[in-house]
């Protein structure tokens, strides 16, 4: 299958579908379907972009309708191969996301932004100010949330064992550093919660969050829920839609595994 636009590929996933579907899981069959061979380092973000724009600047005409949160569906659905084939000649966007799209156009997230749970000390080359990589999911690019700012814990095992903050140093540069104190040795894994939203391209920006005390009460419930895991809770914390990321190794940490196994080989000669 050729490479398709975000509209067209869109098209196709919901007329496959043929009834309302998450902007996350359009995002993943399309993903799943391989239509694209560039997805940025936010698909679901520009996937719900894209619906968002395209409602907001003509609902009449917009291909799409939102049918509740954060959930759309074709107003007509024609069979996949016509979806592909002949393009909706209504459809007045394509290509990329317009950059003038503003957060208010997209679902709620709130005052965290992007979350990591339970990532990997091992998966970290670990230096000074180190790249501490993640992303959306597989097929995604990956993206450095060294220069993260906000709060992290670190884990040994599923136990926390600390609770810190990355406000006047970031992310990276402070879980550098408990590589070295009194903790060195009392963590395996960290989980963080970022208050930068990142771009398409993988950059880190900071929003404008209107504070109140709902949104603040919010995030401290959903950081302490996502952190802790309390039993009793089964579900995220209201209104708590930060995306998830998924750790990515270093590939610094594969070049040295490979240059030690050379290395190795070698001595053995």
């Amino acid at each position: 299958m050729g490479e398709l636009t975000w509209h067209e590929a869109i098209q196709h996933v919901l007329a496959e579908n043929g009834e309302p579907m998450h902007y996350q899981d359009i995002t993943d069959r399309i993903i799943d379907l391989d239509l694209r061979s560039n997805y940025g380092a936010t698909p679901r973000r520009t996937v719900n972009s894209h619906l968002s724009m395209a409602i907001k600047r003509d609902p009449a005409t917009s291909p799409y309708e939102k049918v509740s949160k954060a959930t759309f569906a074709l107003r007509t659905l024609p069979s996949p191969s016509t979806s592909l084939e002949q393009p909706s000649s209504r459809l007045s966007i394509d290509g990329e996301v317009d950059s003038g799209v503003e957060d208010t156009d997209l679902e709620e997230v709130g005052l965290i932004q992007a979350f990591g749970m339970y990532w990997q000390r091992d998966a970290v080359h670990w230096r000074n100010n180190p790249p501490i990589l993640g992303r959306q999911q597989i097929g995604a690019e990956t993206v450095d949330f060294s220069k993260q700012l906000g709060v992290y814990l670190l884990h040994d095992g599923r136990e926390v064992t600390y609770v810190g903050r990355s406000i006047d140093r970031p992310m990276g540069q402070r879980l550098y550093e408990h590589t070295k104190d009194r903790l060195q040795a009392r963590w395996n894994r960290f989980s963080w919660f970022g208050l930068l939203r990142v771009t398409e391209d993988g950059q880190l920006l900071e929003t404008q969050a209107t504070l109140s005390i709902e949104l603040v009460a919010v995030t401290l419930e959903a950081v302490l829920i996502e952190g802790l895991e309390p039993r009793q809770n089964r579900r995220r914390g209201d209104g708590f839609n930060a995306t998830e990321y998924l750790q990515a190794e270093d590939p610094e940490i594969q070049r040295r595994q490979t240059h030690q196994l050379l290395d190795s080989l070698k001595s053995k000669l």
